[in-house]
Order: C-alpha cells, then structure tokens, then sequence
C-alpha cells in the first residue's frame, strides 16, 4: 500500500531523515521506534507534506505522491493524527467529527460514518453533545483518533498517541488500534512505549539519528541493541 524509498527530509536547511525506506500493507501496523530526536515524527510530516522533502519517493497504491498538497493526500486515503490530543476544545464532540469530515460532500455518507464511529467509540456516542475540553485525556486522543476516522482512511498516520496517558488509557487506546487495523486500514505507528508498539506492531522499524538502524517483526524485542539503547536496558 505505502512504500517509502531512499527518503532525505528536514525542515528548511536542517535535514533529519537519511535514506530511510519504509514499506506498509492493508491492515498492517508498523511501529517507528526509537530515541528521542530520531526523526520518528519527520517520517510522518514528510508523509503528510508539512515538511522539506529534499530527495527519494513516497508511492501509495504504486502512485508517487511526494509533495502532493496535504487534501489531496487526505482526498486519497491518508488521515493523520499529530501528537498531543489535539481536538477542538470549544466544540462539541459531534462537532469535532463533523470537522474530521469536511472533505465529505455526502451528507448521508457523513452520518453513517459517525454511526460507525460511535459503534467503535461508545464513550463518545455518550458524550457527543458535550465540550472537547470536558473530555479527560484518553477521551480526547480517542476523539482525535476518531476524527481522522470520519474520512474512512486507507492509511493512517499516529504520532505517540499513548504520550500522557494513564496506563489504563494507554491500553485501551492500544486495544483500538488493533482493531481499526483489523479492518484493513493500515497503520504507521510513532510511539516512545516502544514495547507496547512493538508488541502489536507486524512489522518494526528503528531510527537512530535519521537512519533505519534495525527492522524486523516482534522478535525485535530481544534485540540486545533495543533493550540497551531504545528501551533503557529493560
């Protein structure tokens, strides 16, 4: 579905990324893990098109998307949920899908999709008619995630959405993300929990100052380099 090759990318004058490649399937989840200031968060920018692309190529269902404008990216397949909860405080939660789905001209396509929303968020359903603001943090990144749902992607781009969370909350944001996967959206996963990740992860990818250092499947976890440097010896 998404494959990433021999990509270099920054912001202005400061280049991060080095030659990564990165390939992605239907339903897929590939975690991006690794220290802080690996350029974990860039490979999604760079994705998205709110970063300098300075070479390589970014193809989704073989087409070159590089530098395509971001609502063509989301007109085809492709949602992104930035980190830090970011949902529109002032506004209700019905409100905030509705703006999830701006792009949608299809009225009836729009209220089936939020009711496919509320199926898979109940505690939404419950609270949307109430304030974003009033949501407590695990509610929140399950709106954020829920509004970049509303456009039903193929692909769909998380950046730490565990960061803040309680571990229960964590869990059960973790538990939907499995299930969205199983559904056949494919998921590209940047996450400081790297054994979380890891573990629900198909396919891992560690960057280490811009570049893939390892890759592989769960087995990865046992990678002495990962327990030493990327887990802090645990």
């Amino acid at each position: 579905m998404l494959e990433i090759k021999n990509l270099h990318a920054g912001y202005g004058k400061i280049k991060v990324l080095y030659n990564v490649n990165i390939s992605i399937k239907a339903g897929e989840i590939v975690a991006l893990v690794g220290p802080n200031g690996a350029g974990k968060s860039t490979v999604l920018k760079a994705l998205f098109n709110i970063n300098n692309i300075y070479s390589g190529k970014i193809f989704f269902h073989s087409k070159d998307i590089t530098n395509l404008p971001t609502h063509e990216l989301i007109e085809l397949g492709i949602s992104y949920v930035p980190q830090g909860r970011l949902v529109f405080s002032t506004m209700t939660v019905k409100e905030n899908l509705e703006m999830g789905a701006h792009l949608l001209k299809d009225k009836d396509l729009i209220i089936k999709n939020m009711e496919h929303i509320f199926s898979k968020f109940p505690i939404l359903k419950e609270k949307e008619n109430e304030y974003a603001f009033t949501l407590s943090g695990g509610q929140q990144q399950m709106l954020a995630i829920a509004r970049a749902l509303m456009v039903t992607p193929q692909l769909l781009l998380m950046d730490e959405p565990s960061l803040g969370l309680s571990p229960i909350a964590m869990k059960e944001i973790f538990s939907k993300i499995q299930e969205i996967a199983k559904e056949g959206t494919a998921i590209l996963l940047v996450e400081q929990n790297a054994k979380q990740a890891i573990s629900i992860a198909h396919k891992t990818y560690v960057l280490e100052q811009g570049k893939i250092a390892l890759k592989g499947n769960k087995s990865i976890i046992k990678n002495k380099k990962i327990k030493s440097i990327y887990l802090g010896g645990e």
